[in-house]
């Protein structure tokens, strides 16, 4: 599948979450993109907002399209399917993103023609993500059923760096309910047992080991997300039922170990549980780096006290840029370009790069232009000159204007007018100095 505007994708419920994300990517990626949804008040300005075209009839938006992709609410998938896919044109490619993939795979098996393609698919990700690079795509084809469309998006998301995972939908459900349903069940259950005990979990950070930070960032990162969303998750997957179960019945009995002191039998069950893990090395490696990350940051920005940076916040993808004033845990504060005090959230930021920082400043700063002349030996290369004065921080660019040899220039020497630009106006002062340091002089 290659990026080709000739290649029509309607998305059906493409207005918000995921749906909204793959018409912007697929839509940046050159192909021409349909979105639905039932109200059509915000989908034509969804549409319009992110560039793409909006209909708010199914049917209707499927008439020429080559790939139909259903990223509806789990709960109205299979209706969805049902109502649509018997419409989808000859040799068209269906496609649901679904978390759940049995029920909607039988659905899209039983509606869409046979002389369709049909390759039900689970992103492994959310709307927040940046890119399709490292983040793991599960696709579960029919045997007969994606003979022409399989090579072609399977290609598609390599060449996007993507880990793709090919696998039934019966196996995709099984683990999923470990996956995505434990987890998720998991973390619920101990934010909600958190709040039962009326634990401060601002309070709790500050006795938090790493591990601990990790964790409680990942469980408020599940349920500040829609609820609604991960009751659908638990229901709709009907092995997440037996994993729920299972743990219940698991948590049960080792708390009764511990209860009735049988030491021996909880140290053996847990080293049971190591074993069958069998990732400790690599599990070491990876939580090590997630959790020097958490203080990556913070050393950054402690070593970087007193001198300017640039910070892009996570959700708003504002730039930040000035001299950092000062830090705690929590926060850094900043005076900006305006000479306005700015207050940060750490955990809301990027750090920009020095480069990304100053092509920031070059596309968003107005720059002052300056013509300087100056009077060095005839034998001064000006070609290193020029790179000399690229390594001057307050130099944007510049140039050779002119030189000039003439009997109001001393014997032996050359006057050389340089063209530069800065950031401020009193820069202008910084190079004179560098000139002057050199041994010129200026005209």
């Amino acid at each position: 599948m290659t990026c080709d505007k000739n290649i029509n994708i309607t998305i059906i419920g493409g207005t918000r979450g995921l749906g909204k994300w793959i018409a912007e990517k697929l839509k940046d990626d050159g192909f021409n993109i349909t979105i639905t949804s039932r109200n059509k008040l915000s989908g034509e300005k969804v549409a319009k907002k992110i560039g793409v075209n909006y209909s708010n009839d199914n049917i209707e938006s499927i008439q020429e399209a080559n790939i139909i992709i259903f990223s509806v609410p789990i709960e109205y998938m299979i209706q969805t399917i049902s109502e649509v896919a018997p419409y989808a044109p000859e040799n068209s490619l269906l496609m649901d993103v679904t978390s759940v993939k049995t029920e909607p795979a039988k659905a899209l098996k039983e509606f869409a023609p046979e002389n369709t393609e049909i390759l039900p698919c689970h992103p492994m990700f959310g709307p927040r993500v940046p890119s399709v690079e490292g983040q793991s795509i599960i696709l579960t084809p029919f045997e007969n059923r994606c003979e022409s469309w399989f090579d072609k998006v399977y290609h598609y998301l390599k060449k996007q760096d993507a880990h793709v995972v090919i696998s039934t939908p019966e196996e995709h459900d099984k683990t999923m309910s470990v996956v995505q349903g434990l987890t998720h069940f998991s973390y619920i259950a101990i934010a909600s047992t958190i709040r039962k005990l009326n634990i401060s979990v601002k309070k709790s950070r500050e006795f938090a080991s790493p591990v601990y930070s990790l964790m409680l960032d990942m469980i408020s990162r599940i349920v500040s997300q829609n609820p609604y969303l991960y009751y659908s998750i638990q229901k709709s997957n009907k092995q997440t039922a037996i994993s729920r179960k299972i743990l219940v019945e698991e948590c049960e009995r080792l708390a009764k170990l511990i209860n009735e002191n049988k030491e021996e039998e909880f140290v053996e069950d847990m080293s049971d549980s190591a074993k069958h893990l069998d990732e400790y090395e690599e599990a070491l490696g990876r939580s090590d780096k997630a959790i020097s990350s958490l203080t990556h940051d913070l050393n950054v920005i402690k070593s970087s006290i007193g001198k300017e940076k640039g910070f892009e916040h996570q959700y708003s993808k504002k730039i930040h840029v000035g001299i950092i004033e000062s830090m705690d845990a929590d926060t850094v504060t900043i005076r900006n370009l305006r000479e306005k005090i700015v207050t940060l959230k750490i955990s809301n930021i990027n750090i920009l790069s020095d480069e990304e920082t100053y092509e920031w400043k070059k596309k968003n700063l107005k720059q002052y232009q300056f013509d300087v002349s100056v009077v060095l030996p005839e034998t001064s290369d000006e070609d290193i000159l020029l790179n000399l004065f690229n390594n001057i921080d307050e130099v944007i660019d510049i140039s050779v204007k002119d030189i000039y040899s003439g009997k109001q220039i001393p014997k032996g020497h050359k006057s050389i007018t340089f063209n530069y630009s800065t950031f401020n106006k009193e820069d202008r002062l910084v190079v004179e100095k560098y000139l002057l340091g050199i041994g010129g002089t200026i005209r």
